[in-house]
């Protein structure tokens, strides 16, 4: 197969992505919203719609702009089929970026590319249909587990879960460029350090650490290239 059939199969490919992609996001948002109003009209219980709308507008004004960034960022990362399968079932940050990102460096596809477009979906839905195993046999499991999941001694560890699994992968980027890493690093975690209640909001906080990384790696290359032609 010739390089031009290759990219034509590879468009029809992410036509179909975007024509059903679009089709399941509709639907999910329908029922994401739907449901809850159906279950409330069923049972009588329909909150004070103008508090909601109050309510609604005073905390989705403040998501809207973490959830433009998140898609600005994420969208190139994953593609067109990891985008749609990532946004539907959630939970980006914790499963399916490092997912995806992990998947991606282990083949060593480059992002932008037809592989990454492929490696970013099935790592996606592989780690979408993992995630609803393991959920399933935990809700089999949630009662005679539950004594030793509420134990005080395990308590710490489920508290540092997330900080862990976090660390332990942004290690091997942060050592890549070192030199880059460490001040947006050290930034946020003095912030975070004075002002504990951001920690709440790291999903803006990715905007200022990551201008500052950016910047970082502008000035270095612009560095670079000055020594260069000196």
């Amino acid at each position: 197969m010739t390089n031009e059939q290759k990219q034509a199969v590879f468009e029809q490919y992410n036509a179909k992505t975007h024509r059903y992609g679009r089709i399941v996001s509709v639907v999910t948002l329908v029922l994401l919203l739907g449901a809850p109003f159906v279950i409330g009209r069923y049972l009588g219980a329909l909150p004070d719609m103008a508090a909601f709308g109050r309510g609604f507008l005073a905390i989705g004004l403040i998501w809207m702009v973490s959830s433009v960034a998140e898609y600005l960022i994420y969208t190139p990362m994953l593609g067109a089929g990891g985008g749609y399968l990532a946004f539907i079932t959630g939970n980006l940050i914790n499963m399916k970026i490092p997912c995806a990102v992990n998947a991606r460096d282990i083949v060593g596809a480059k992002a932008g590319t037809p592989e990454n477009e492929i490696i970013s979906t099935l790592s996606i839905a592989t780690s979408a249909l993992t995630t609803i195993l393991v959920l399933a046999a935990g809700v089999a499991l949630l009662i005679p587990l539950q004594p030793l999941l509420q134990a005080p001694a395990l308590q710490p560890a489920f508290d540092n879960v997330v900080p862990a699994l976090f660390g332990a992968m942004a290690y091997k980027y942060f050592r890549r460029n070192m030199d880059i890493a460490i001040l947006p690093l050290l930034v946020m975690s003095l912030l975070f350090t004075l002002v504990p209640s951001l920690i709440s909001s790291t999903s803006f906080m990715i905007l200022p650490s990551g201008a500052l990384a950016i910047f970082l790696a502008w000035w270095k290359f612009k560095k670079a290239n000055a020594e260069a032609a000196s």
